[in-house]
């Protein structure tokens, strides 16, 4: 039986230096050097691509695939989304996986890592900065299973500076632009990508409609769907956690699930799993 314990409050300095030290240097470093310099389209495309490559990493790798296996697919494509998920740092899929189905678990009680009842600044980033938390990997035995996650978790950190880091580092030095890397591909990327995913602990439990359960904190929001690459219909998610989608309305903007789309219509993804129209009707008529 999994040892899930309450967080206890101890000050994590790495991550109370990390967060705000990459949000300052990305968030007034990119500014001063676009004025300054200008911005060349291949810095402005090295920063895209990793902004997008680890946003994505979060939503379909980490999120959709290890944490709720609403899809399957082979090893190339984990390995890259184990590759750019580390090169956001948010800890291993392992780790992150864990957490997170502890969360669906237990939502809104004091055995959610990120629980949305103790406030905005808590689920956002208080939770990581201020906050121990006991990991009890027992909940991911399935993920233990892969070589290729376990590898991932046991050299975390070697993977995260390599993805994260050295590898945009080292292409901004071959296009002839290493500062513009460091500030855009690596810090203001960080910043961003790390603040998307945050919202959807806070945000998505904050704002919106309770459109399956009233009684959670769980909402649907257009808003939060964008900032988030598609998780901000949580309200959905949490009621049909296996189906690939968060948006499940074909008008709902969720990149993320065209994107498992698009590997199944490539063969790179299968068995996608969908919640069937008569639940979700059901769901909204019970959480009305």
């Amino acid at each position: 039986m999994a040892d899930f314990t309450p967080p206890k409050r101890s000050n994590r300095w790495t991550a109370i230096i990390f967060m705000p030290a990459v949000t300052l240097i990305g968030g007034i470093g990119t500014p001063w050097y676009i004025a300054t310099r200008g911005l060349a389209l291949s810095e402005g495309l090295l920063f895209l691509f990793f902004f997008f490559a680890t946003g994505f990493a979060i939503t379909v790798g980490y999120h959709r695939l290890f944490s709720h296996k609403t899809f399957k697919t082979g090893p190339v494509v984990r390995a890259l989304l184990l590759f750019f998920g580390a090169a956001t740092f948010q800890k291993s899929a392992l780790r992150w996986a864990s957490q997170h189905r502890q969360h669906h678990q237990f939502t809104d009680t004091d055995l959610d890592p990120h629980n949305s009842m103790r406030g905005l600044f808590y689920c956002h980033v208080g939770w990581i900065m201020f906050y121990k938390h006991n990991i009890d990997i027992s909940n991911v035995k399935d993920l233990q299973q892969s070589r290729l996650v376990m590898n991932q978790h046991r050299y975390y950190d070697a993977w995260s500076l390599a993805g994260g880091i050295a590898l945009p580092m080292l292409l901004g030095w071959w296009i002839g632009y290493p500062l513009g890397a460091f500030l855009m591909a690596v810090c203001l990327r960080l910043s961003l990508v790390l603040n998307a995913a945050f919202l959807i602990n806070s945000y998505a439990h904050i704002v919106g409609e309770k459109s399956f359960d009233r009684q959670a904190s769980a909402s649907d929001h257009w808003l939060g769907a964008v900032l988030t690459n598609g998780e901000g219909y949580h309200s959905f998610h949490h009621k049909f956690p296996n189906d690939y989608r968060n948006g499940h309305r074909w008008n709902h903007w969720d990149p993320s699930k065209w994107i498992i789309y698009l590997f199944s219509r490539l063969g790179l993804a299968w068995d996608l799993k969908r919640t069937p129209n008569d639940n979700i009707l059901l769901g909204l008529k019970n959480g009305a």
